[in-house]
C-alpha cells in the first residue's frame, strides 16, 4: 500500500532510493513521524493536517517527512498501513492467522475473531472514518483502503486454508479467493456497522458471536458433497436437514 513517490521537478518528493535509504537509516525518525501524522491526522482531518505541523510534531524537518514518504497523500497511506500493522495485520501476524485443527467451524471462527478485533481497533476505525469524511474531496484515499495491498495477504490465507479443507475433504470450495473474500468482506461489514465505525467498542461476546456467524455461513454453504432437503420429520415443517447427494450414496 505504500509507494514512494519520485520526482526530479518535484522539490518536495525525493527518489525512492533516497526514500529507502533514509528509512533505513533511522527507523526511530520514521517512526515519530508516523505516531505525529496519526495524532495531527486524526485531530486535524486529512485536508487541514500539514507536513509543516507533522514535522514540528514528530520533532523534524519538512524535508525529513518529504525523505521518508514522499507526500502528504503517501504519508497517510503509511500511517493507515501501520495502524493496521499495530491491530494484528503484520506479517508476523499474519502468518499465523488461522491454524488446521482438523474443525473449519472453529479454526474460522478463531481467525474471524482476530480479524474483526483488528477491523474495529480505535486508529483503525478513525482513520477509516476520516477517510469516508474526505470521500468527496480526496476519492482516491478511499480507493486504497478498497484496494489496501494489507487485504490480499489476509484473503490469501484464507483461500489457501480453505483450498486445503477441500483437498482433506472436510469442505467443498470451488473458487477459495472469492470465498475467502466473502468471508473477509462479511467481518468487516458487520463489525464496522455493530460498532458504529468504531465509536461504540465491541464486547468480546459480540466479537465472537461476529466470527461465529460469519464461520458458520462460510461453512455451511461449503458442504463437501451434501444438499440442503427440507425435513419435515427432523426440524418441523420448515426444518432443514442435509442429504448426501452423491451418485454412490446409500
Amino acid at each position: 500500500m505504500l509507494y514512494l513517490v519520485s520526482s526530479v521537478s518535484n522539490p518536495a518528493a525525493s527518489s525512492s532510493h533516497e526514500a529507502t535509504t533514509a528509512s533505513r537509516r533511522s527507523p526511530a525518525k520514521r517512526q515519530a513521524i508516523l505516531q505525529a501524522a496519526t495524532d495531527v491526522f486524526l485531530r486535524e482531518g486529512y485536508a487541514r493536517a500539514s507536513v509543516d505541523a507533522i514535522a514540528a510534531a514528530a520533532g523534524v524537518g519538512k524535508q525529513t517527512v518529504y525523505g521518508h514518504f514522499g507526500n502528504k497523500e503517501q504519508l497517510f497511506l503509511a500511517v493507515v498501513t501501520a495502524a493496521n500493522h499495530a491491530a494484528g495485520g503484520g506479517p508476523d501476524e499474519l502468518a499465523s492467522l488461522i491454524s488446521d485443527t482438523g474443525d473449519p467451524r472453529a479454526d474460522l471462527q478463531a481467525a474471524g475473531e482476530r480479524l474483526v478485533r483488528g477491523i474495529t481497533a480505535p486508529d483503525v476505525a478513525a482513520l477509516h472514518r476520516l477517510t469516508i469524511a474526505e470521500l468527496t474531496h480526496h476519492p482516491q484515499l478511499m480507493r486504497s483502503w478498497r484496494d489496501d495491498s494489507n487485504t490480499q495477504p489476509v484473503i490469501d490465507i484464507i483461500a489457501a486454508y480453505l483450498a486445503a479443507q477441500t483437498q482433506h475433504g472436510r469442505l467443498h470450495v470451488t473458487d477459495p479467493t472469492l470465498a475467502a473474500r466473502q468471508f473477509v468482506m462479511l467481518l468487516s461489514a458487520e463489525g464496522q456497522v455493530r460498532s458504529l465505525r468504531g465509536i461504540e467498542p465491541l464486547s468480546r461476546k459480540d466479537v465472537r458471536a461476529i466470527a461465529l456467524d460469519t464461520a458458520e455461513l462460510i461453512v455451511r454453504a461449503h458442504q463437501p458433497a451434501l444438499a440442503l432437503t427440507t425435513s419435515s420429520h427432523e426440524r418441523g415443517v420448515r426444518g432443514y436437514r442435509y442429504h448426501d447427494s452423491r451418485p454412490d450414496a446409500v
